[in-house]
């Protein structure tokens, strides 16, 4: 028999994400294949970094949160985006990476464009984290 979570606990796990990373934490978006664990080495080039909004993901509703605000910003380097990573408000601990892909890629992020030239406007059209229920 498995283990069930209360929708209560799994908002709760869901919320404390944000709670822990902080307050106007930086997106890093990146090419390559990301770290094998947040404790990693950064790895790829960093396209665009972007400082979050203050409150950047929704209440978590049902066990899931989803970006909150606009997440935008614009390229600092050329190449194709790939995986992404969610540092504190200093840029210094990673509390979060994952894939990137163009909308509709089925990456953990999706951006409206992967491919990024110096100063080209970089857009976050989706990011949605669901508390899982074993």
């Amino acid at each position: 028999m498995a283990i069930q979570l209360s929708v209560a606990v799994r908002n709760a796990r869901g919320d404390s994400l944000e709670t822990t990373t902080g307050t106007a934490p930086k997106l890093q978006i990146r090419t390559g294949a990301q770290p094998a664990n947040c404790a990693a080495a950064d790895s790829g080039t960093l396209l665009c970094e972007i400082t979050l909004p203050s409150d950047w993901l929704a209440a978590a509703s049902a066990g899931v949160k989803s970006l909150l605000g606009t997440w935008s910003g614009s390229g600092a380097a050329a190449g194709t985006a790939a995986h992404f990573r969610i540092k504190d408000s200093a840029g210094t601990t990673c509390h979060m990476q994952g894939s990137v892909t163009a909308t509709g890629g089925g990456g953990d992020m999706t951006l409206d464009n992967t491919s990024i030239a110096v100063s080209q406007a970089v857009q976050v059209t989706s990011f949605t984290l669901t508390e899982p229920n074993p």
